[in-house]
């Protein structure tokens, strides 16, 4: 757990940073059987993972005036870019949307923006578009099905994740893969969670998620659709859902039964 504005550094910033995970692929898409507001929300966000705003290039100048240094490198745009590009394509997605503020940032937004733009210039099959960050915010919530594959610098992509994940259902529902150089790590992102540690209260879903993510970046695609499968069958039935899903049922008890339908299939 990172302490606000004290302390020590976010360890999951140290990680990204020491293994160059540049990437961080956060996939929101609402499941049968649990009702939103949105319907058939289906949008992945790429954001750039090792730099921008959350570069920790800060420092007091004089007493009560903090300065904070936003970063952008040509080498980490265009490298994020080409991966979302790339991800488009191996997904069979159909578009990629670069999220800015060129309009204000000219320099560190625009430089982004170029990098996106070469790639798009080479990947000529993927449709590709650019936008606005608050425009994108807005559209969003209007309807999220205009968007497929959104890639753009760390705070924005920090920000717009999350707010993706609302659309579905929440971060307990949303699973998140940082891939980089060096191998590739995977998380839930919703945090430690501490007013409910130990009461057996807790939705697994992102944690299982993103360990199916991680299953089939090792190519390991049979056993992650077998984790996935039993997932959402679990919460397409509703029987054993946690409370952040509307349900009574412990996690201890929402797990047994995933475990017992991958049991059964397997």
């Amino acid at each position: 757990m990172t302490p606000v504005g004290k302390g020590h550094r976010s360890l999951n910033l140290a990680l990204r940073k020491e293994f160059n995970l540049y990437a961080n692929v956060r996939p929101c898409r609402s499941l049968e059987g649990f009702k939103t507001l949105y319907d058939q929300v289906d949008v992945v966000t790429i954001r750039e993972n090792t730099e921008g705003e959350y570069s920790g290039i800060e420092h007091e100048i004089v007493d009560g005036v903090v300065q904070s240094i936003k970063l952008i490198t040509e080498e980490a745009s265009r490298r994020v870019a080409e991966f979302a590009f790339q991800y488009t394509i191996e997904n069979n997605r159909r578009k990629v949307t670069a999220v800015h503020k060129a309009n204000i940032m000219r320099m560190s937004d625009g430089l982004f923006l170029r990098c996106c733009r070469e790639m798009a210039h080479k990947y000529k099959e993927v449709k590709f578009e650019e936008k606005y960050l608050d425009t994108v915010c807005l559209n969003m919530v209007q309807d999220p099905n205009q968007y497929d594959v959104l890639v753009m610098p760390n705070l924005y992509g920090d920000i717009l994740s999350d707010m993706c994940a609302g659309l579905v259902g929440g971060l307990g529902l949303t699973p998140s893969g940082n891939i980089g150089l060096n191998g590739a790590l995977f998380e839930s992102v919703h945090g430690t969670a501490p007013d409910i540690a130990g009461q057996d209260k807790a939705n697994p879903t992102a944690l299982l998620l993103s360990a199916v993510m991680m299953l089939r970046y090792m190519q390991l695609n049979r056993y992650g659709d077998l984790i996935e499968k039993a997932c959402f069958d679990t919460i397409k039935e509703a029987k054993y859902l946690t409370g952040d899903l509307g349900g009574k049922a412990k996690c201890s008890e929402f797990t047994n039964e995933i475990c017992s339908k991958v049991a059964a299939a397997s």
